[in-house]
C-alpha cells in the first residue's frame, strides 16, 4: 500500500496484555501485528482462512520493533499497516501502533495519534512442506489485490 493507503484496526488494550508495570507487554505487540496484517488481507476480500483452505502459509521470517512510548491497559490504539513491498515468494510489511484520542476515534483518517511503535516483519509463502511458492501461481487472485498496494 503506497504511504496514505495504511489499513487501520482499532483495539483497546486489556488487563491481560499487560506486565506488572502496567505497560503492554512487549511481545503483544507482535499479535497486535498479525492482527493488522490478516485484516487488512481481509479488507482486501481476501480472509486468511481462504488463503490456508488453498495449502498456502505465510511463516514470518523477521521482525522488527522500536518502542517509542507503552501502551497501558485500557488505551484505544490502533494498529496501522501496509504493504512496503513484495515479491512473487515474500512480503514485507510495515506497521505503526498509535494510542488514539478517544474523542476522535471513529471516522479519523490517517495514521492520527501518538505513535507508541513502530515495526516490520518479513514473510515468505510456503506450501503445507514448507518449501517456497510464488504466490502469483498459486493465488493469482490474490497476487493481483496485493500488488495493486505493494
Amino acid at each position: 500500500m503506497n504511504e496514505e493507503h495504511w489499513y487501520q484496526h482499532q483495539l483497546r488494550v486489556r488487563y491481560a496484555e499487560t506486565d506488572q508495570m502496567g505497560v503492554v507487554y512487549h511481545a503483544n505487540y507482535l499479535n497486535w501485528f498479525e492482527i493488522g496484517r490478516t485484516e487488512l488481507i481481509r479488507e482486501l476480500g481476501y480472509p486468511y482462512r481462504r488463503i490456508e483452505q488453498q495449502g498456502l502459509l505465510l511463516p514470518v521470517v523477521e521482525a522488527d520493533l522500536k518502542f517509542k512510548k507503552p501502551a497501558r491497559y485500557d488505551d484505544l490504539v490502533s494498529v496501522n499497516t501496509r504493504v512496503l513491498e513484495m515479491t512473487s515468494v515474500r512480503i514485507h510489511f510495515t506497521y505503526e501502533i498509535r494510542k488514539v484520542n478517544e474523542d476522535m476515534a471513529e471516522g479519523s483518517e490517517g495514521n492520527t495519534g501518538e505513535l507508541l511503535v513502530t515495526g516490520t516483519t518479513r514473510h515468505v509463502w510456503v506450501n503445507p512442506s514448507w518449501r517456497p511458492v510464488r504466490i502469483e501461481k498459486e493465488a493469482p487472485e490474490l497476487w493481483q489485490l496485493l500488488s495493486k498496494y505493494s
